[in-house]
């Protein structure tokens, strides 16, 4: 059967991350994006900048539109599926990347939330494997789901490598 990372396989379903990334990822972008679209628009009166210099702030608000665009788009593409032999991971708007992640493969499963993860409620699963090409991550779960997933993971992982 063929998949484009976006469709369910059999009765199982793919997993979105939670919206809290999303919000997290936009407020970030207003932090960084804002003071430097003011700066902009405050530095050309006070150095007595010409009529062109009225113009520099329009390219950091003009990104921060953008930004919060691309950021509800590439938000949207995060998913996972969890299968039998399997966990796969779909991500990506102009490049789609599909990471099949083997359980008998996985060496490590880890849960990590940092500061501002922690202040939106999110936690992020990293998985490790032998090959480092297939290393992988999937940010924006919620702590109890990121909780659940390592737990089933990594009981998984270890009856695939023992052969069970």
């Amino acid at each position: 059967m063929a998949m484009n990372g976006r469709e369910g396989a059999g009765a199982e379903a793919w997993r979105q991350v939670q919206p809290g990334l999303l919000r997290m990822r936009r407020l970030l972008l207003v932090a960084w994006l804002t003071p430097l679209t003011l700066l902009a628009a405050v530095l050309p009166p006070v150095l007595g900048g010409g009529a062109v210099w009225v113009l520099l702030p329009v390219p950091p608000a003009l990104a921060l539109v953008w930004a919060w665009w691309a950021a509800g788009v590439n938000w949207r593409s995060w998913r996972y599926l969890e299968r039998d032999d399997d966990l796969l991971i779909s991500r990506g708007v102009m490049w789609r990347q599909l990471t099949a992640v083997p359980y008998g493969r996985m060496q490590l499963v880890e849960v990590t939330s940092g500061p501002v993860e922690r202040r939106f409620g999110l936690a992020r699963l990293q998985l490790h494997t032998a090959a480092a090409a297939t290393d992988a991550a999937i940010p924006g779960l919620a702590p109890p789901e990121a909780e659940r997933l390592r737990d089933r993971l990594t009981e998984l992982g270890e009856a695939r490598s023992a052969g069970l």
